[in-house]
């Protein structure tokens, strides 16, 4: 049976309004509604990765994901509470080129300090977490995008880590400081880790 082109006016219903995700649906689908709602250019690997949520919840209930299902979803999955960054300093360190972090982080709503040593924020705020907290990642890639436009843009990081040589994973970090971005995705990325048993020594 031949598709009949409906233009959603005619339903009074908006393009954006009839946007609906299901267990048929690829990345793109899922990736379209992240951008196009939320503003967040996700890399291709987030892309694959995070469409497996979607779908694993849409056969599950077999449901429709509305753009607020997976917008909620999406949070659930890279934001959630285990490790959260609650405050930090860089300092400068002797070697050239090297940065020393002084973190104070929240696991599972309990805060300590650690510190760390690396080459940049990212690098100084894993080796921390490896000497501090016995949490292993490798991070394999980097993406960054701005949110929105003028002075209340944010910035959105994402990062894609291995732990202790098993499967890879994203963390996501959104803040209104590029850096702090950067900080939450790790943070992220450590709390999935952690939570599916690949970051530990």
């Amino acid at each position: 049976m031949p598709y009949l082109p409906i233009d959603p006016k005619d339903l009074g219903r908006t393009y954006e309004a009839v946007i609906r995700v299901n267990s048929q649906s690829g990345k793109g689908g899922v990736a379209y509604v992240l951008k196009t709602d939320h503003g967040l250019d996700v890399p291709r690997g987030l892309q694959i990765e995070f469409s497996k949520c979607v779908q694993e919840i849409a056969d599950r209930t077999g449901k429709e994901l509305t753009s607020a299902d997976i917008w909620s979803l999406f949070q659930d999955t890279y934001q959630r509470d285990g490790i959260r960054l609650v405050s930090y300093r860089l300092l400068p360190e002797p070697r050239a080129g090297e940065r020393r972090i002084a973190a104070t982080i929240a696991v599972d709503g309990v805060e300590r300090r650690i510190e760390g040593v690396g080459n940049g924020p990212i690098a100084a705020f894993v080796a921390a977490l490896s000497r501090e907290c016995d949490i292993e990642l490798e991070v394999l890639d980097y993406h960054e995008d701005a949110v929105g436009a003028g002075a209340d843009a944010q910035a959105a990081a994402y990062v894609q880590i291995r732990g202790n040589g098993a499967g890879t994973l994203y963390g996501v970090g959104i803040d209104g400081d590029i850096v702090t971005a950067s900080l939450k995705a790790v943070a992220s990325a450590a709390t999935r880790a952690t939570r599916f048993g690949v970051a530990a020594k």
